[in-house]
């Protein structure tokens, strides 16, 4: 029997029926405040090119980083930008609560090499193949 995701114990089918009163009621504190205090313009643009974007393939490109993954967004695909490109990612319900910005990384992880000819001073002294 598989699993059904469950948030504070609602099915998805339940968090998509509730106004954004009522859904906020089951955030922590931080997620709750960001909604009362309203949805920015960017962010009620982004919405609505999501409900808009509902049945095509396409990712939906975004900025927004700060943007609180609703349940209305679950199962579609969302291009967010990195700092240097847009990183596609598909929102599971698993993610609802959380902020898009959390999903893509602004920093790479760093892979040092060995020094090679004329790297520094120090490698002067490597002896080389």
């Amino acid at each position: 029997m598989p699993k059904i995701f469950t948030y504070r114990g609602k099915a998805i089918e339940e968090l998509q029926q509730l106004s954004m009163e009522q859904f906020a009621a089951l955030l922590p504190a931080r997620q709750r405040r960001t909604l009362k205090r309203g949805l920015t313009e960017v962010e009620k643009k982004l919405l609505e090119k999501i409900k808009k974007n509902r049945q095509k393939d396409k990712p939906v490109r975004t900025k927004v980083r700060d943007m609180l993954v609703l349940p209305e967004m679950v199962g579609t695909k969302i291009a967010v930008y990195s700092g240097k490109e847009y990183v596609q990612i598909t929102i599971l319900p698993e993610m609802i609560g959380m902020n898009l910005g959390e999903f893509v990384l602004t920093r790479k992880r760093v892979q040092h090499g060995s020094p090679g000819f004329g790297a520094t001073r120090g490698s002067k002294y490597v002896p080389l193949k």
